[in-house]
């Protein structure tokens, strides 16, 4: 199962989903509502749920502060998948992990949508989207990912996590190396707690899923092969 993060939707895996398919492992893209990490946690938790069988479970950027909390205790997560992702402890925030690994830009590229409710909504500028996210990838492709990207409640950041589910599960990272939301310095502290495998994508952006699919398909299909 895979489940993007902020400022994207289901579609930043397609080039993900069409290698796994051709391998010949079944799929499922969750559509992380981005709401609240409760709440997204919760939608993908009962997602999780209706997949029958051994489960791998990806989340790429928030997408992974999302898997960190959807277990819930499901015996079918064997694996997970960190991809440009965060991976709280307990009690922490996406923002107490940036704050300890200074150099991300993503703030300055963000722009505000407030809601009725009185809270905001956050999205990456389409004209700034392409390097801040994406550098990497073809020009088109981001710029087309700029446009299908969906807005994040500001709450998310600021959420503490609760029990990982990366300490009872094995874990892989696969860290790029010219992310520029997610430090890489923070993305190798958070995989060096949870004893994860890591796999470093050199020159790679956040978007690596959609600049680089066949060496995030391939990090899956490892876990998937020595899943326990």
């Amino acid at each position: 199962m895979l489940v993007h993060g902020a400022f994207a939707d289901s579609s930043s895996w397609n080039g993900v989903v069409a290698k796994l398919q051709h391998d010949g492992y079944p799929v499922t893209s969750a559509a992380n509502p981005l709401r609240d990490l409760n709440t997204d946690a919760a939608y993908v938790s009962a997602v999780l749920k209706s997949v029958p069988g051994p489960i791998v479970l990806v989340g790429h950027s928030y997408g992974g502060s999302v898997i960190t909390n959807a277990v819930q205790g499901n015996p079918n997560v064997k694996a997970l998948v960190y991809v440009a992702a965060f991976a709280p402890d307990q009690g922490e925030s996406a923002n107490d992990i940036q704050a300890k690994f200074p150099g991300s830009t993503l703030g300055a590229a963000l722009e505000q949508i407030p809601l009725a409710d009185g809270t905001v909504d956050l999205s990456v500028r389409q004209d700034l989207f392409p390097r801040q996210f994406a550098a990497d990838a073809p020009l088109r492709d981001a710029q087309l990912a700029a446009v299908a990207q969906r807005p994040v409640n500001a709450v998310v950041f600021g959420e503490p996590s609760g029990a990982p589910a990366w300490r009872s599960i094995r874990s892989y990272f696969l860290i790029p190396t010219a992310d520029v939301n997610i430090p890489p310095a923070a993305q190798e502290f958070m995989a060096g707690r949870a004893h994860g495998t890591v796999v470093i994508a050199r020159g790679a952006s956040h978007a690596v899923l959609l600049s680089q699919p066949v060496i995030t398909t391939r990090l899956i299909e490892q876990a998937a092969k020595e899943m326990r």
